[in-house]
């Protein structure tokens, strides 16, 4: 899953990148309301977290902007006020939720948890797809019983695969949804991380996950 944090506070945007990271979210950080509009309405994220108090262009603005031109990408809305006008403000934008600073990360984590589980986004927690299972709440991976050990991307990889089983996904779909911005589309990282998968599954070489030549990979349902 792929999130975009919009935070001017450095020291804390390195923190919230950090412990995201470590959940196997992939993160992009900007630091005003400005480049973070552009970069909603043209890259594809699964949710973004919004300061609120912002350079060039404040939160409230930029949440209203990217609604109106349709986007509906979830957002969680942060700021240091705590008075219920506020809150109002930052709902009647546009926002799907309002979290007050200081925060524990354990609570950001759920909230964002919530919303990736709300309708038109994710809905599943618990994904299951041969005799694979793979937990997103703990992420805790099974094959054929067998717990699987795997490092923060090829979780994060295998995931999306799972989600998406039964159609095809583009190498620029896996880069966009399973790195930040700074990779290339054109790198070939993802064939290393396939290759790697495809080891730690085990059985034939595309029982689970196949190579569409030319275009991508496709987790298998059978």
């Amino acid at each position: 899953m792929k999130i975009l944090v919009v935070e001017d506070t450095v020291k804390l945007a390195k923190y919230i990148r950090q412990m995201l990271e470590e959940e196997s979210y992939a993160v992009d950080v900007v630091g005003d309301g400005v480049t973070a509009e552009r970069r909603i309405m043209s890259d594809s994220y699964d949710v973004v977290v919004l300061d609120i108090m912002l350079p060039e262009q404040d939160g409230v603005t930029t949440c209203k902007a990217v609604r109106k031109a349709g986007n509906t990408t979830p957002i969680l809305m942060l700021t240091a006020r705590g008075e219920i006008e506020e809150k109002i403000i930052g709902l009647d934008s546009g926002a799907d939720d309002y979290l007050i600073k200081p925060f524990a990360m354990e609570e950001l984590l759920a909230r964002l948890r919530a919303l990736l589980r709300r309708p038109d986004t994710i809905v599943q927690d618990m994904l299951h797809v041969q005799d694979v299972i793979l937990s997103a709440q703990t992420h805790e991976v099974t094959v054929n019983e067998k717990h699987l050990t795997l490092t923060l991307k090829e979780y994060a990889i295998l995931e999306y695969l799972m989600r998406q089983a039964g159609t095809v996904v583009t190498r620029e779909q896996l880069i966009d949804h399973c790195w930040d911005f700074a990779y290339s589309a054109f790198s070939n990282i993802t064939d290393v991380y396939i290759k790697q998968l495809r080891q730690k599954l085990g059985g034939t070489h595309d029982q689970y996950i196949k190579t569409i030549r030319g275009v991508g990979y496709s987790f298998i349902e059978r």
